[in-house]
C-alpha cells in the first residue's frame, strides 16, 4: 500500500504493560497504515515478554523500556515530549489493545487538516472482532450521529472519546498541554478533553475511519465503584470550565452529599467511602488549585 507522505510524520506512542495478547494487531496495523508513521512504545515494567518481542520481532519500532509503572497520563507524556522536541506535525494515542484499519489514521490526519478546530479526531471504535460498536464508544455518541448519512459528513462531534484512539496535532497540544500529574490511571482522558473545551477545540470522529478496541469487560464490583467515583470527583474538581466554587461543590461537596444518601438507605459502608473521597479531595486540594492554573495559562507543557 502506497504510504502517504506529503506530511511530517506522525508519531504513534503506544503505552505498554504485558502487551503480548495484542501486540501482533496493534503494530502491524501501524505498520501497514496507508499513513507515515513512526512508532514508539513506552512499556510499563511489563512482567510478560513485551520488550523482548519488540526487540527481536520489531526493530524499526521505538522502544522506551521503564523500571517501573508510571501510569498512563505520564508514560503517554514522556512520548508526547519526544512528539513536540522531534518536530512531528501529530501523535496518535493508541491503546496496546487497539489497532487500526490500514486507511484509518490517513483519513484522520486529512480530517484534522480540513478542521483545525478538532483538537482530538478518532476514528469510530469497533469491538476486537469488529461485530458491532465498541460498547464504550456507543455510550459517547448519540442515536441521531449513529443514524446519520457517513457520506454527508467528514466528522461528527461529540463531547467525549475515551483515549484508545486519539490523533491530536501537536499544534493542540501546544496550547492545551500534555496529561495532567493529578491522575495515575483513569480520568486522564476526561480531564484533558476537559481542557480541550476550555481552549476553544472541540472532539470528533470520523465514522468512516475504523479502529478496533479489544478491551473485555471487567466485572463491576464495590471497589470499582468507589474508584470510578473518585475519579470523577477528581475530574470534576479539576475541571477548569467551572469556576472554583463550582468545582469545589462538585469535587469535594458532591461526594459529602452522596454520602448521607448513603446513610440515609442504611448503607454505612457506602457512607464511610464517601467521606474518605471526599477528605481525599479536600487533602488534594493544593495540587488541584496548581493544576487548574497551570491548565489555564501554561498549558501543563512539561
Amino acid at each position: 500500500m502506497k504510504k502517504n507522505n506529503d506530511q511530517k510524520p506522525i508519531l504513534s506512542i503506544i503505552v505498554s504493560y504485558n502487551f503480548m495478547p495484542w501486540i501482533d494487531h496493534c503494530l502491524p496495523s501501524l505498520l501497514d497504515s496507508s499513513q507515515l508513521t513512526d512508532i514508539l512504545v513506552i512499556d510499563n515494567a511489563s512482567a510478560d515478554k513485551t520488550v523482548s518481542v519488540i526487540q527481536e520481532r520489531y526493530p524499526q519500532v521505538r522502544l522506551i523500556a521503564n523500571d517501573s509503572n508510571l501510569g498512563f497520563g505520564a508514560a503517554n507524556n514522556i512520548g508526547i515530549q519526544i512528539a513536540l522536541n522531534e518536530g512531528y506535525d501529530g501523535v496518535l494515542l493508541i491503546n496496546q489493545d487497539a489497532w487500526l484499519a490500514p486507511d484509518a489514521l490517513q483519513q484522520l490526519m486529512k480530517v484534522s487538516l480540513q478542521h483545525p478546530k478538532f483538537g482530538i479526531i478518532s476514528p469510530k471504535h469497533m469491538t476486537g472482532d469488529g461485530s458491532k460498536l465498541d460498547p464504550g464508544f456507543a455510550t459517547y455518541i448519540s442515536n441521531e450521529d449513529v443514524k446519520m448519512d457517513y457520506s454527508q459528513s467528514s466528522i461528527l462531534n461529540c463531547q467525549f472519546i475515551n483515549a484508545a484512539l486519539w490523533y491530536v496535532p501537536t499544534a493542540v497540544i501546544k496550547k492545551v498541554g500534555v496529561f495532567s500529574p493529578l491522575f495515575y490511571h483513569y480520568g486522564e482522558d476526561k480531564d484533558y478533553v476537559n481542557r480541550l473545551h476550555f481552549h476553544g477545540y472541540q472532539i470528533g470522529y470520523v465514522p468512516t475511519a475504523i479502529g478496533y478496541h479489544d478491551r473485555g469487560e471487567r466485572p463491576f464490583n464495590r471497589a470499582l465503584y468507589l474508584r470510578t467515583e473518585q475519579v470523577y470527583h477528581l475530574s470534576e474538581y479539576a475541571n477548569i470550565n467551572y469556576h472554583f466554587a463550582k468545582a469545589f461543590a462538585m469535587g469535594v461537596l458532591a461526594p459529602v452529599k452522596k454520602a448521607f444518601q448513603s446513610l440515609t438507605k442504611g448503607k454505612w459502608r457506602d457512607f464511610i467511602a464517601f467521606l474518605g473521597i471526599s477528605l481525599c479531595l479536600l487533602f488534594k486540594t493544593p495540587l488541584v488549585v496548581n493544576a487548574r492554573k497551570r491548565a489555564k495559562y501554561s498549558s501543563l507543557i512539561l
